[in-house]
């Protein structure tokens, strides 16, 4: 698994929120749900999307857009227009007085809005995603991405109102395609994170990807060298230069920030998630996860942050 995948099948992974809108101007929704990362695309007409402290962003049909929050911003027809509407966390939706607003703006299923023939249709996913694997990923990425969308926009828009077995899962996986192919394409013109620019070298990117598959191996930069089909220095500087940090020190944080997504989980204990994050003894683990984060896993697991 690696690190774009974990966004979204890693340990504290979340399945998303998916609603298709459908609205006549003037309209306008102030999104204050604090999610981490929204995607939304644009079937027909078109939305401007507007954080506090940015210019207003066109988003045009077969369009999507990926939102990074928790930061709160508004989704509207116009720059100009004023909100209507505010989304609370856990889709809460109300009037800017609190009086709420769903039951009487039901279309039918997964769609919401204020006239089922309005000029505009926006599919918004939202992504509830936790812990330290995904974050690794969202801090890599700016605060709004405008990519192009079809087909998957059109595959989306048509299963959203579908209501057979199975259903959840074909959306949770449209949606996730979707996210991955707009992060691609983003970060294929963009400045991306060095490890992610790493994943396409044949001999860092397999090291990598060995790395993230098998994280309770006994690893060495010796051990990893062998499997790539380099000498140990030349896997050593190559994967240095390219991903910022040696092997050996990236398998340390890839393994710790497994490990504390794993903590979260409410019947894990410290000896099991030791072993499957690659540390022989809970010992071992908690030693480590003391070094790097400077508490230990059980003082984590209670929610105690040192900042």
């Amino acid at each position: 698994m690696d690190q774009l995948a974990a966004l979204l099948d890693g340990p504290r992974a979340r399945g998303a929120f998916l609603l298709r809108s459908v609205l006549d101007p003037p309209w306008s929704l102030r999104i204050q749900d604090e999610a981490p990362l929204s995607v939304m695309a644009q079937v027909r007409g078109e939305s401007w999307i507007m954080f506090d402290d940015g210019e207003p962003v066109r988003l045009k049909p077969g369009e999507v857009a990926v939102a990074r929050g928790p930061e709160p911003y508004t989704v509207a027809d116009e720059p100009g227009t004023r909100p209507q509407i505010v989304i609370h966390p856990g889709q809460r939706c109300t009037t800017l007085d609190g009086e709420s607003v769903y039951q009487a703006m039901d279309l039918g299923i997964r769609t919401w809005g204020n006239d089922p023939d309005g000029g505009t249709m926006l599919l918004t996913g939202t992504y509830n995603l936790e812990g330290e694997v995904s974050r690794r990923l969202l801090e890599a990425l700016p605060t709004l991405i405008v990519q192009p969308g079809d087909p998957l926009i059109s595959l989306l828009g048509a299963e959203i109102v579908k209501d057979e077995p199975g259903q959840e899962a074909v959306l949770d996986r449209l949606l996730d395609l979707l996210l991955i192919a707009v992060l691609r394409a983003h970060f294929a013109t963009h400045d991306a994170p060095a490890w992610y620019r790493a994943m396409s070298d044949p001999v860092v990117g397999k090291a990598m990807r060995m790395l993230h598959n098998n994280l309770a191996h006994p690893w060495t930069v010796a051990a990893l060298a062998a499997e790539v089909g380099v000498s140990r220095a030349s896997l050593a500087r190559r994967f240095t230069e390219l991903v910022g940090e040696p092997p050996m020190a990236f398998l340390t944080d890839w393994r710790l920030a497994m490990a504390a997504d794993l903590l979260r989980e409410p019947h894990a204990t410290i000896g099991s998630v030791a072993r499957k994050v690659g540390y022989g003894s809970p010992f071992a683990l908690s030693a480590a996860f003391k070094r790097v984060r400077g508490i230990s896993p059980q003082e984590f697991r209670a929610g105690a942050v040192v900042h």
